[in-house]
């Protein structure tokens, strides 16, 4: 075979979590899913781990991991968000990689990526080596082997980060065809432009560095690159097969290789369904032997370089002006906004290069008082980041520093090398990405730049927040309610700021609504109740105590007492100090406990203000997901109260409604509303309730056909995917009760008239599993003439022509996520 195909996907997530707690907070915009990384795991990292292969009429035969097949980066701060989130998928991902190597002898196909997907070209040289090294040994922890290749993101290069790359043991990486300056035969020969495009993409090409080292370079095909992205090819996986195959030169007297790269998201996020249109594409291309697949490691081993290459320095594959996306307002946005300007890039940029400078200087000063080699102990902080046990920790520390540190060195130490952390985050490329200075992405580099600051006033005391929030206010926004960075940060990361106070606020109000266990966690912190009173007057409750809070990151251990006031709905008061001793603390519990049982609230209130100072806080001070959360029980009991009148209005006026629809009159809004609400209301209960109870379903869906009423579809199709879910593992562990199976039919049967926009992928995995053991096992006894056994196999075709799965023609393969 001459003729050889490789397909890139470079999967990756900025970090998203909060700087302080390590956690992603609720993101609105990603409804009805809790976040990005979670949606777009639902959309397409998971269905690549268990993409569909359809028959004629569209019904599943085969469930294959893409991931095995291609080549593919996945991002650290995405593979770190899967495994504690999302473990079938993100053991899938590693899974692949060694299906791949047993395929591609030897090769896998994952790459590293550089950690934390910062421009390279824009970073000093120090943050390159780290970057290198840290994507190198995370790649190593979770893949147990030693990359071959390393993308770099956004494909932005210079000779200095692919040197470091070489260096490290890097062989390869892959760059657009933009990206090449000149080419030419490795035995010598006449240089020839290979600018603008014009470079072969069908080889591998050697670059010779300036240490003498050299590493091998992809170009990918352009041209189907950009179809796959931005243009139909994914609308027929057929299609894209021969689109591959068109590329090759014709001439079989030489290996090619036709190799594309896309951001892996564009398998399902981007483009519904997009992973199945790659998994068909890549099924036909080995059924019909159109061309090898294969991965750039093993390509590379088996046809090395025969021409050599020289690159066009700072440039990516996202922007046609160098790197002007990521520090000029150069024209390059996600579009979505015409007439918008990207201004504010510079000034950001100015504002974080200085942080950075000053975090570095503060960072090699203090850490020279630890270690003789401060940036050699920040290069090897990646293995604590991987693993915050107290004995890699104490290992870390022990061998960094080489003698016992009290308490508060062991934080001082820490505090440091995550102050470097956070300095590198602040670089993260999506912060310039898109189009404006207020976007979640902006925000939340602004976030890790705020904990460095925070970190840096930790360990000196001194102050830099005046000085770059001062920066900030130099980079207009495009939103006039915004006006410019300093206000976005004044509105949207200042209000995040955590400190032991306000995580002392947290556990104090949310233990109003929530009944702790003595210890707990708040993000990273451990939250151990020393003493916690809660008392309740009516519809007033009252909650004071002491709770003690450690960082897992730095050690840092704050003990703090409080004393929060709930007089119903949104009306909360709460105060909270360092704690100062059991005496205080008595004074504190007597006098506000006495004013409380007396009902005198304005007391209670006036007692908390005058005891804990200034400072108070309020429900609007919890974190996200927990002031959500409270937020929803004080609405339900609102809502209660406007359910149960609804539900008045629609029983008391159902035979009024009956009689209008008998005489074909469109129903009144003041009756139509009422009965909406109440039904979506019922539905949603039951969805949520333990077990499930079909005649009510039945009934409730009854009522929305009767009614002709639109259900909520992207809420209720979500909540009724979650139990269509549940219903179908309690299946699974019991495959042969004929009971369950049943069960899960009707339900599908009952729900399909409603047309809910119901996530099927866990459903169908499990169906087709089901397809590959029980199913063929059952089939045998039916046509020996077991009646249950022909039953059974009736109820499952059943729910395979609901969920669109062909048990009968199901291949024999790998058990799916």
């Amino acid at each position: 075979m001459s003729r050889f195909i490789c397909i890139h996907g470079h999967f990756y997530q900025p970090p998203r979590e909060n700087a302080w707690l390590e956690e992603i907070e609720v993101q609105d915009s990603a409804a009805p899913y809790h976040d990005w990384n979670e949606r777009v795991t639902a959309e397409s990292y998971a269905p690549n781990a268990a993409s569909r292969i359809l028959d004629a009429e569209d019904r599943i035969v085969d469930i294959v991991n893409n991931y095995a097949s291609i080549s593919f980066d996945a991002g650290p701060t995405l593979l770190a968000w899967l495994e504690r989130y999302s473990p079938a998928v993100y053991r899938a991902i590693l899974d692949s990689d060694r299906q791949s190597r047993a395929r591609f002898r030897g090769h896998g196909g994952a790459m590293a990526q550089a950690y934390n997907h910062l421009i390279m070209p824009l970073a000093n040289s120090r943050d390159k080596r780290t970057q290198v090294i840290w994507g190198i040994r995370d790649f190593e922890s979770r893949f147990g082997r030693k990359p071959e290749g390393m993308w770099l993101p956004e494909t932005a290069v210079d000779l200095e980060s692919l040197d470091i790359m070489a260096e490290q043991g890097i062989l390869f990486t892959v760059l657009s065809p933009y990206q090449a300056f000149r080419v030419r035969e490795i035995k010598g020969g006449e240089w020839m432009d290979a600018s603008q495009g014009r470079v072969d993409p069908k080889m591998p090409y050697l670059c010779r560095l300036p240490s003498g080292r050299s590493i091998a370079l992809f170009f990918y095909d352009g041209p189907i690159s950009r179809e796959i992205a931005f243009g139909d090819l994914l609308r027929n996986g057929e299609n894209f097969a021969k689109r591959l195959v068109r590329a090759f030169s014709g001439d079989g007297s030489k290996a090619e290789l036709v190799h594309i790269a896309t951001d892996g998201e564009t398998y399902g996020h981007h483009h519904r369904f997009g992973d199945m249109a790659l998994a068909y594409c890549l099924d036909y291309l080995e059924t019909n032997k159109l061309a090898e697949v294969t991965v750039y490691g093993d390509y590379l081993e088996r046809f090395p370089p025969t021409h050599e290459a020289e690159v066009i320095e700072k440039t990516a594959w996202s922007c046609g002006h160098g790197l002007e996306r990521w520090r000029s307002d150069c024209g390059d946005s996600s579009g979505a906004h015409p007439g918008w300007n990207q201004k504010w890039r510079t000034p950001l940029r100015e504002a974080m290069d200085w942080l950075g400078a000053k975090a570095a200087g503060v960072y090699e000063k203090e850490m020279a008082s630890f270690s003789p080699d401060p940036w050699g102990v920040r290069d090897d902080y990646i293995r604590v980041i991987l693993d915050r046990s107290p004995e890699t920790v104490e290992a870390f520390i022990s061998e960094h520093v080489g003698r016992a540190l009290e308490t508060q060195e062991k934080s001082r130490f820490l505090k440091l090398v995550e102050l470097e952390r956070q300095a590198m985050l602040i670089y993260t490329s999506d912060g310039w990405f898109f189009d404006d200075i207020s976007n979640i992405e902006t925000v939340q580099i602004m976030q890790c730049a705020t904990r460095a600051m925070q970190l840096v006033r930790d360990v000196t005391g001194t102050d830099l927040e005046p000085e770059y929030v001062r920066m900030l206010g130099k980079a207009a926004s495009n939103v006039p309610e915004y006006r410019d960075g300093a206000r976005v940060y004044d509105r949207f990361v200042r209000t995040a700021f955590v400190d032991f106070l306000r995580l002392g606020a947290h556990y104090a109000v949310s233990s109003l609504f929530e009944d702790y266990p003595r210890a707990t966690r708040i993000g990273h912190y451990s939250a151990v109740a020393e003493v916690h009173d809660r008392e309740e007057v009516g519809r007033h409750r009252l909650a004071i105590g002491v709770v003690t809070l450690k960082s897992a990151i730095t050690l840092e251990e704050r003990t703090v007492s409080y004393a929060v006031v709930h007089l119903g709905d949104r009306n909360l008061t709460a105060g909270v100090r360092e704690f100062d001793g059991e005496s205080r603390l008595q004074e504190m519990r007597l006098k506000i406990r006495e004013s409380f049982a007396k009902g005198d609230m304005a007391t209670v209130i006036r007692l908390i203000g005058q005891d804990f100072g200034t400072r108070s806080y309020s429900l609007w001070h919890l974190f996200k997901d927990e002031k959500r959360k409270i937020l929803n029980q004080i609405l339900a009991e609102t809502l209660g109260g406007l359910e149960a009148t609804y539900r008045q209005i629609y029983q008391t006026n159902y035979t009024v409604m009956q009689a209008i629809k008998e005489m074909q009159i469109p129903l009144p809004e003041a009756l139509s509303a009422p009965a909406g609400f109440v039904l979506n209301a019922d539905f949603l209960h039951l969805l949520e309730r333990e077990e499930m109870d079909v005649k009510e379903l039945k009934r409730i869906v009854g009522e929305y056909l009767t009614w002709s009423f639109e259900p909520d579809k992207i809420g209720l199709g979500f909540a009724a995917g979650r139990r269509a879910d549940l219903l179908m593992q309690v299946f699974a562990a019991k495959p042969d009760d004929i009971n369950a199976l049943r069960t899960v039919v009707e339900t599908f049967q009952i729900l399909k008239p409603l047309g809910l926009d119901i996530d099927l992928w866990q459903c169908q995995n499990i169906c087709f599993a089901l397809s590959q053991s029980i199913y063929r096992d059952t089939k045998q006894k039916a046509a020996r003439g077991n009646a249950a056994a022909k039953d059974w196999l009736s109820s499952f075709e059943a729910l395979g022509r609901l969920l669109g799965v062909n048990p009968a023609a199901a291949r024999l393969s790998l058990q799916p996520v």
